[in-house]
């Protein structure tokens, strides 16, 4: 069985560490957020960013990028991510100057029988080959185009997550289009589903903005397809939610 809990969109809500590790400490499972932390923006850089701190004592296990975690100037980007004592992770951004990107593409995760492969989506600032591409550097590649390659070279016992911060129009785009993703943990459009949306056999989950909610999901492999689907799912109160 593998356990998952998810935030996204906290916007410097802070003050949820503890019932995190409270959580966590009773069932114990990965913790992913899908970005927009933040105070910033693409354009706004604060040198304080207190909800860092919170999300290091939560001890996330990793955070996708959001619209507030990204930067067009690069320098900007890498400053943020070298305050960040966590992985952050953006698999559809690279760099066209050939700079070392301060966060991860993918990241892998060990766990009992099972290898979890995890994917972190930005929402695209701007088209490929974009003028603003010779500006800043930056290429937004099709996120459906990312994960299909990447899902393309998975075997049976791999576990395919994807941290979105593309919104669930998108998400739900993504879906149909990569029908061998495990799950989807998605932000941005700050929706809140109290149950698992359904696309072309792939679960979507939404925990809505501010930290009011935290999801947690638990997969279990099918036997009979070798997959890994959910057992049982809920929306946890984090932060004044009633």
């Amino acid at each position: 069985m593998i356990r998952l809990y998810h935030t996204s969109d906290l916007h410097d809500h802070r003050g949820f560490a503890g019932r995190l590790a409270s959580l966590r400490e009773a069932a114990p499972g990965f913790l992913f957020d899908c970005g927009d932390s933040l105070r910033g923006s693409q354009t706004v850089y604060r040198r304080s960013e207190p909800i860092i701190d919170e999300i290091d004592v939560a001890k996330y296990d990793v955070q996708a990028i959001g619209n507030r975690e990204f930067h067009y100037l690069f320098p900007l980007l890498t400053a943020r991510a070298n305050k960040m004592r966590y992985p952050l992770l953006c698999s559809n951004l690279i760099d066209t100057k050939g700079r070392t990107l301060p966060f991860a593409r993918s990241l892998v995760f060990d766990h009992d029988d099972a290898r979890i492969h995890v994917l972190g989506l930005l929402i695209m600032q701007y088209p490929e080959r974009s003028a603003w591409e010779r500006v800043f550097g930056w290429r937004f590649l099709q996120p459906w185009d990312v994960v299909g390659d990447y899902a393309s070279r998975l075997v049976d016992r791999d576990v395919l997550i994807v941290l979105s911060h593309l919104g669930l129009r998108l998400d739900r785009k993504l879906a149909q289009a990569v029908g061998r993703t495990t799950l989807i943990l998605g932000g941005h459009s700050h929706d809140t589903l109290f149950e698992p949306e359904i696309v072309n056999g792939v679960p979507i989950v939404h925990a809505g903005p501010y930290g009011q909610y935290v999801s947690q999901t638990e997969l279990r492999r099918d036997p009979a397809t070798n997959r890994f689907l959910i057992e049982k799912f809920a929306l946890l109160p984090l932060l004044g939610a009633p």
